[in-house]
């Protein structure tokens, strides 16, 4: 038997049409204990009142058998369409009075299926029969036909449930399975593109907002992200490529010219660069490293409250020394009393590197600012100055790696710095940017927490 027919229940549609079996057995279920309330009730209604008539005939016939005899009579005489029917009879079994064409059981008491004929007709009938003072048998009988009728209207109703509760479940099963094998269908022809190599497919989106949606999105949004770190792979891989061959080369030619060379003094120097040149390239590959660590966003398990005024006042001291020591002037305007989720090991690096760019790409006499206040985003932290500037060409790129602007390819650096404020920022769902409207400044936006905790810094 093919794997898919031993496990139909675990489709969509074997999962609904049981869910719709459940329902329907529930109504069968509800349906017979419906019956039988309704059919007792029915049968002691009918008990009750061939009991009220027995009783009623035999008041009415206080002086005897004969009186009950002339009520007997009253009543058949009167007859209606849903009269009981009477038979009384004499010790001897001769009978006294009533049509009721019936035997009459010797035992006092109900009896649930009596039979008799009614106008040739064999029927079935419920009664109760009463022993009188000297040994009259009454016998009061109603026809059952009424409870027959409404059992069988009963039962018609109850089956017509159940087989419409089973119809519409089988037929809602097929069209949820329809309708779930469409959909999944289309994220699964997404997938095998996206696995087959176009990255560029995404989910399926109805726009109804239900649950296909909801998950299609998620995908999309891990897409989205998936999208990003590749791109980021691919520009560090071009990046390192290009930018790593001119220190590679340097290293190997110094190496060479150690090798080349029996002067020891020639050798040493050679070696000496040499050394001087690899440590280099072991700085920027662990800059590497630790933006690739930063933007896998594994430092958000470390996240915790702590005080941002009292952390960015705090490196601004441990920074103005050496701004003084370079000539240059530096203002801070912080606002007390901001707060956010974050690492702060990560903050204190972002807020150095703004720093350290601004030594390194500025000359002396140069105003340098910073600012920290709440803004519509969250918080604002702005570190500005008025040393040259950047083209707007440059400014776009200066957050890539390896990305230098024209005036400070003289200086020391390797590009990364900016790379590394950018990739704290967006792992703590901030955002940095360049404002180029006076000088040259980097703002820094971030969420601000909902309470503020006071944090030692």
């Amino acid at each position: 038997m093919p794997v898919v027919l031993k496990r139909w229940w675990r489709t969509t549609f074997g999962l609904v049409a049981i869910v719709a079996l459940g329902f329907a057995l529930a109504t069968l279920a509800i349906g017979v204990v419906a019956f039988e309330t309704t059919h007792e009730a029915l049968e002691q209604q009918l008990d009750h009142r061939i009991a009220t008539e027995t009783q009623a005939l035999i008041d009415e016939g206080d002086d005897g058998p004969a009186g009950v005899a002339d009520a007997i009579r009253r009543r058949e005489t009167a007859r209606g369409a849903d009269s009981l029917d009477y038979r009384l009879v004499a010790p001897d079994g001769v009978t006294v009075a009533g049509q009721l064409d019936a035997e009459v059981p010797t035992q006092a008491g109900f009896v649930e299926l009596l039979p008799y004929v009614h106008t040739g007709e064999r029927r079935i009938a419920q009664s109760l029969t009463t022993i009188l003072p000297g040994g009259h048998r009454l016998l009061v009988a109603a026809d059952r036909g009424v409870i027959d009728d409404m059992d069988a209207t009963l039962l018609r109703l109850f089956a017509g449930a159940f087989g419409a509760m089973l119809v519409l479940g089988i037929g809602a099963a097929w069209i949820v399975g329809l309708v779930t094998r469409h959909r999944l269908a289309q994220i699964d022809r997404t997938a095998l593109a996206i696995i087959d190599g176009d990255l560029s497919q995404r989910m399926p989106v109805s726009g109804t907002g239900d649950e296909f949606d909801r998950v299609s999105a998620t995908l999309n949004r891990m897409l989205d992200r998936i999208g990003t770190l590749m791109d980021n792979l691919r520009q560090v891989s071009s990046d390192v490529a290009h930018d790593l061959r001119t220190p590679l080369t340097r290293l190997h030619n110094r190496l060479e010219e150690a090798l080349a060379t029996q002067e020891r003094e020639r050798q040493h120097t050679a070696i000496t660069a040499a050394a001087d040149q690899s440590r280099e390239l072991l700085d920027i590959f662990a800059a590497l490293l630790r933006i690739a660590e930063v933007e896998g966003q594994a430092a958000q398990s470390h996240f915790q409250r702590l005080d941002l005024s009292a952390l960015v006042e705090n490196i601004v001291e441990t920074y103005r020394p050496d701004m003084e020591a370079s000539d240059h002037l530096l203002t801070a305007t912080i606002e007390p009393g901001l707060t956010i989720d974050g690492d702060r090991r990560l903050l204190q690096q972002l807020v150095a590197n703004l720093f350290d760019n601004v030594l390194t790409h500025t000359p002396a006499g140069t105003n340098v600012s910073v600012d920290l206040a709440r803004s519509p985003r969250g918080a604002r932290l702005c570190l500005s100055d008025d040393g040259p500037d950047a083209s707007a060409d440059e400014s776009d790129h200066l957050f890539r790696r390896f990305s230098r602007g024209e005036a400070s390819r003289s200086r020391p650096g390797h590009g990364l710095g900016l790379a590394l404020v950018r990739a704290i920022a967006d792992a703590h769902r901030g955002r940095a940017t360049i404002d180029r409207t006076s000088g040259f400044a980097v703002m820094i936006d971030l969420e601000v927490a909902n309470q503020a905790v006071e944090t030692n810094v």
